[in-house]
């Protein structure tokens, strides 16, 4: 298949699948509802096996290698449980099909024990991670540095705004604003350590697996431990995960005001937001120029 052919249906899928020695006896082919950047399919076999394909159009040669090598990262933590990666192709990743996520408070305060015991044990002197990777389809710039201050403002606000999507999208009010943020993050934000993170955890990127709550989707680095939590604190999510929040801070407590915090850490989020769909994302822009009020 040409290297830039998106998996636009089920019959471009099935070849691919052929390619990797997965087609036969395929009983059904049903793309699911839920990826906002890529297209999820799940595949099901004449013998009863189902089986989860995900493509991307015009996605990056090592997109889907980049993910395989987050979940294989994650999971040899022994702490985080995530979905066997099956196959890897330049168009497609196969992973095992999980059930949808069990919301009892059980699942989520075990999830806590689960995400602060990787943050507490997996530290590094330095932010960053040896390659690139990616959020959604975009580059998520990785360059080791030892400032986290530095880290954050350059590599994921500031970069954010040389993406076309999002220069159209923001005003050069805003992106001043941005900046004055950035100069301003060692007084916002206090030091604390390189942890090994997730990068995308938010409650869509969260599955079962024997009755454990299992994390999909990563975009990996070492840097705040709190970048995992504003994303799951200031992205929808169910009740019940309110108890995450309180046996993570039981377990890791975080400095003093860390809800405050979550939503210029959840700038990130937001930008990477409207640097993939522009003007299209009003809301998240309109949440951008709130938290940038102050600096405007």
């Amino acid at each position: 298949m040409a290297p830039d052919r998106a998996l636009t249906d089920a019959g471009l899928l099935t070849a691919e699948l052929a390619a990797v020695g997965r087609a036969d006896q395929i009983a059904s082919v049903q793309r699911l509802r839920g990826g906002a950047i890529a297209d999820v399919w799940l595949i099901s076999y004449a013998d009863g096996r189902h089986i989860v394909g995900k493509s991307v159009a015009g996605a990056p040669a090592d997109l889907f290698a980049v993910e395989a090598e987050g979940l294989a990262v994650l999971r040899a933590t022994g702490q985080l449980h995530t979905p066997e990666v099956l196959a890897v192709t330049r168009n497609l990743i196969l992973l095992e099909a999980l059930p949808a996520r069990q919301d009892t408070p059980q699942a989520w305060e075990r999830f806590a024990r689960d995400l602060a015991a990787v943050h507490r044990s997996r530290v590094h002197y330095r932010f960053g991670w040896p390659r690139d990777g990616y959020l959604g389809r975009l580059r998520q710039v990785n360059t080791w540095t030892g400032s986290g201050h530095e880290f954050f403002a350059e590599h994921r606000l500031l970069r954010y705004l040389r993406e076309p999507a999002a220069w159209r999208a923001l005003q050069a009010s805003d992106r001043r604003a941005l900046e004055r943020l950035c100069d301003r993050l060692p007084q916002l934000i206090p030091a604390m350590p390189a942890v090994l993170t997730h990068g995308d955890l938010w409650a869509a990127n969260l599955l079962s697996r024997d009755g454990r709550i299992t994390v999909i989707d990563p975009a990996v680095s070492y840097a705040w431990a709190e970048t995992d939590l504003s994303m799951l604190w200031s992205n929808p999510r169910p009740p019940e995960s309110g108890r995450f929040f309180a046996a993570y801070q039981e377990l890791n407590p975080s400095p003093s005001g860390w809800i405050d915090r979550m939503p210029i850490l959840n700038l990130r989020e937001l930008l990477s937001t409207v640097a993939h769909f522009g003007t299209e994302a009003a809301s998240a822009v309109q949440q951008i120029r709130d938290v940038l009020a102050p600096f405007s």
